[in-house]
């Protein structure tokens, strides 16, 4: 199934772009970065066209995908997690348009303000698009009857939580999201760069829940889950 999105659907939030920029909540913006803030989403808005595509998956075909070349760590979240799956999907989303060629451009042209804060934007734009897909697949599940007030979903994505990178190699195989643009490098980067791709988990909320005590926590420099975590338990 292939998924559209509406530019505006995918603005990410001021204090997000901020955080990620490394300014805190807490802080007084300067005028000029407000500005910058300005100036940086209308341009989103102007050269972003997200879009994605999401597949149904098996358990088994899945075991499969996320074997991959068997680098994945041997305690895993995402490991643990799928075999108690009802439900499964893998997904990609990407900003596509031009924004990665603004993104360039920007740095090219010695315009690193703005060039960086368009970059801000448009990562933090990715992660909502994949937030959004994650979304709609819940609502088609629950359309059809799944799920209930235990229902939980949840993706995961290759390169976090145990789950080796050069999984997006058997992903891309399965989904083959070239369909809406987004190719794989020998190195598992995609392009263009501001995508995500990975599963979605359907099932009871408590398999999604785990104590940051795997072998990769303590070097997790984001700590996303937890936030994550956070919201899956108040939905």
């Amino acid at each position: 199934m292939i998924l559209k999105f509406a530019a505006a659907d995918v603005a990410p939030e001021k204090r997000a772009v901020f955080q990620s920029l490394g300014i805190p909540p807490d802080v007084t913006v300067p005028a000029h970065i407000e500005e910058l803030y300005g100036e940086g989403s209308r341009l989103l808005e102007k050269t972003t066209a997200p879009v994605g595509i999401i597949a149904d998956i098996s358990i088994d075909d899945f075991e499969a995908v996320y074997g991959g070349e068997g680098l994945n760590d041997r305690d895993s979240v995402v490991g643990d997690v799928f075999p108690n799956a009802e439900r499964l999907a893998l997904f990609a989303v990407t900003l596509g348009g031009d924004t990665p060629r603004a993104i360039t451009d920007g740095f090219e042209s010695k315009d690193f303000a703005l060039a960086s804060m368009l970059d801000a934007l448009a990562s933090e734009s990715a992660d909502l698009t994949a937030e959004i897909a994650e979304r709609r697949y819940e609502g088609h599940l629950r359309e059809g009857g799944w799920g209930g007030s235990d229902g939980g979903v949840l993706r995961y994505s290759p390169g976090y939580c145990g789950w080796n990178v050069t999984g997006q190699k058997k992903l891309f195989q399965y989904l083959q999201p070239e369909q809406i643009g987004l190719t794989l490098t020998d190195s598992c980067l995609m392009q263009p760069l501001k995508s995500v791709s990975g599963v979605i988990i359907a099932g009871p909320k408590p398999i999604h829940r785990f104590k940051p005590t795997y072998s990769f926590c303590s070097t997790c420099e984001t700590h996303a889950c937890r936030e994550r975590l956070l919201a899956l338990r108040n939905r």
